[in-house]
């Protein structure tokens, strides 16, 4: 294991010090977010170009929020961000949230899968159909379960190997950033409601499960402030023995910078998202009182349609018995 750190944290050994400059700078061509990034943009793209050229319109503000989400997980999987996540705690602790909470609330309010049905062809139309009506799917979209799934996997990943073995192993880093997408995805998309997912629940539960979600990130921030054990075990305090050692900061101050933007960010991300949830929640009721006036309006007319036909007939003159 120490063979193997030693060659890791050579492959990081010139980094310079972090900052404003090396976040562009160290700017690096990953291939799997790259080609996620480029296919995912594209196709969004290409399906509101199918849409408007039918004649048929699409909000723009969706658009604008896939595009936030993409461009957001490419930075987070590409910028100084990628080049220092094993070298600083606190940078990763930033990724960590990009990738868990601001990329699926921004992809989820680009409602792809609204887009998707209404520009795929019958056959790949009907697939995405049986997808969505699916055991499996009605399993993953069950609210308490991704609550859960979302507010657990931090203490599973920091709080056990599973941190550890990402700092060493290429493979588990890259799949820590698609479980964080992937969860927070799970959490998200149901919650926000705009594409027909199973586990869609009523506003005053989707805004009840963004407020629980709060008290967790912060006790889970606190007690990383807190701990003495450092997260990723010898990893951080072996870089110090290095090129790095020049001006990397202490382990454990790093690791309380870490705690801290966990519970500050989460907190904030989480604020905005009750705000997006509020502002739906009264779009939504707007619009149903805007049905239920419609509906009244229909009933009344109709209500006065039929007194005017009883009104008609009872002053209308008695007919003539058929002559004989």
């Amino acid at each position: 294991m120490q063979v193997e750190l030693v060659v890791a944290a050579g492959s990081i050994q010139d980094l310079p010090p972090f900052g404003a400059g090396t976040f562009w700078s160290q700017w690096g061509l990953e291939p799997l977010p790259l080609v996620v990034t480029v296919w995912a943009t594209g196709l969004y793209l290409v399906g509101v170009a199918s849409l408007r050229r039918r004649g048929d319109a699409w909000p723009v503000g969706r658009t604008i929020a896939w595009l936030i989400g993409m461009l957001a997980f490419y930075v987070a999987t590409s910028s100084g961000l990628a080049a220092y996540d094993t070298v600083l705690v606190s940078v990763h602790m930033v990724q960590h949230m990009v990738l868990s909470m601001v990329v699926p609330l921004s992809l989820a309010l680009g409602a792809p899968v609204t887009l998707a049905l209404r520009t795929l062809p019958r056959t790949p139309r009907g697939w995405l159909l049986a997808v969505l009506h699916s055991r499996v799917a009605k399993v993953l979209g069950f609210p308490p379960l991704a609550f859960a799934l979302y507010v657990l996997s931090p203490w599973a990943l920091y709080f056990s190997g599973w941190y550890d073995a990402s700092l060493r192993s290429t493979y588990v880093h890259e799949m820590m950033h698609v479980h964080l997408v992937l969860v927070g995805a799970l959490f998200f998309w149901p919650i926000v409601g705009v594409d027909p997912l199973p586990g869609r629940v009523a506003h005053p539960f989707r805004v009840l499960l963004t407020v629980l979600t709060l008290p967790f990130h912060a006790f889970l921030g606190v007690t990383i402030m807190g701990q003495s054990t450092l997260l990723g075990g010898d990893w951080y305090p072996s870089l110090h023995d290095g090129p790095l050692g020049a001006w990397l900061p202490d382990p454990a101050a790093d690791q309380r910078l870490a705690g801290g933007i966990l519970w500050g960010a989460g907190d904030l991300v989480g604020l905005v998202f009750f705000v997006v949830l509020f502002a739906q929640w009264v779009r939504s009721s707007v619009k149903e009182a805007q049905r239920e006036d419609r509906r009244l309006d229909r009933l009344e007319r109709r209500e006065q349609l039929e007194h005017q036909r009883l009104a008609a007939t009872e002053g209308a003159p008695p007919e003539r018995p058929p002559s004989e």
